[in-house]
């Protein structure tokens, strides 16, 4: 047989789980529940009312408090215990096992999430009982990417509510590929662009000039990053900015070394930074080792110029002479 009947027979069998059900329409473990919102709305630092408040929901005109829409995924999530304790292969895991096993055959053994994209068709409330089913709706041709020769795999997830009504979608694409054959980059690429709008292209802007500035409530004053349209304390429209000293402290860090980019060098220190003005910012840190970076360390403000229409605040430990 020749080599190219080979990879069409491959083509074909792989091509044969478009469509194909991955996992039946399963059932979450618990219905929609205050608790969970009231957590979920806690960690993120999300203070709607309407996710916690029946009285302020009623008054937007809904019957009862709403589930925040990102958390569709979470009322279907096993949960980790649920995942180590099966011995045997999960119900409904068959089409799955089946496929991840077809593209490991391809070499394909090396996987990276993509993007997600979400639509949400109705609000989620107490009670609720969330179902979901997936099911494959693409897989590429291979594809040379900066991690190596891939196909990027589709799977669009079907979000029911207990009348079988359809509440949300979710397209989850991830490439899957073969480790250890990069595509050889010419000339290193620019740095991604920041999501721009009319509430943060000023904070932008200003570092263009070197400046780090923080958003101030023109009513109560409260500083806040990142900046946003209105006080999250009073509610106020009005704001101004105050230029940050560019002293901070490293309130917790992360050391990132995959998936990679070829715009960043790793590994990548990523750090949440307690300015000296007490509000926090995400920035990477320079001119340290990972394994010498701690909680607490002071940090000083120093400035990257990535390229003529991107300066970012980096920042370094405090040396004697910033003192």
């Amino acid at each position: 047989m020749s080599e190219n009947s080979d990879e069409e027979g491959y083509e074909r069998r792989l091509q044969g789980f478009v469509g194909r059900e991955l996992s039946p329409l399963t059932p979450g473990q618990d219905p929609v529940n205050q608790p969970m919102i009231r957590h979920w709305a806690e960690a993120m630092g999300d203070t709607n009312p309407v996710y916690t408040d029946a009285s302020a929901a009623r008054a937007t005109g809904r019957p009862d408090i709403v589930a925040p829409a990102s958390m569709v995924q979470a009322w279907t999530m096993r949960g980790y215990a649920a995942t180590v304790a099966t011995v045997s292969p999960q119900p409904g895991r068959r089409a799955f096992d089946e496929l991840v096993a077809l593209l490991d055959e391809g070499g394909y053994t090396s996987v990276v999430a993509t993007d997600s994209e979400l639509d949400f068709a109705r609000e989620l409330g107490p009670g609720d009982h969330i179902s979901v089913q997936e099911v494959v709706e693409s897989i590429s041709a291979e594809k040379r990417t900066g991690l190596g020769a891939g196909r990027f795999v589709t799977t669009l997830k079907t979000y029911r509510d207990q009348d079988g009504g359809i509440v949300a979608t979710q397209r989850w694409r991830t490439l899957r590929f073969r480790p250890g054959t990069p595509t050889p980059v010419q000339e290193r690429p620019i740095r991604p662009r920041p999501a721009l709008n009319r509430d943060n292209a000023f904070w932008f802007e200003a570092t263009k000039e070197h400046r780090l500035l923080i958003q101030r409530c023109a009513s109560c004053e409260t500083l806040r990053h990142p900046p946003g349209p209105c006080c999250p304390h009073c509610g106020s429209l009005e704001w101004d900015t105050v230029r940050a000293s560019g002293r901070a402290r490293v309130h917790t860090f992360t050391v990132n070394h995959h998936p990679r980019h070829p715009a960043f060098d790793y590994p990548l220190v990523v750090a949440v930074l307690e300015l000296a003005e007490g509000t926090r910012l995400i920035a990477n840190l320079t001119g340290v080792a990972p394994e010498d970076v701690t909680v607490d360390m002071p940090v000083v403000l120093d400035w990257l110029d990535a390229d003529p229409d991107l300066t970012l605040p980096v920042f370094r430990p405090e040396a004697t002479e910033d003192r």
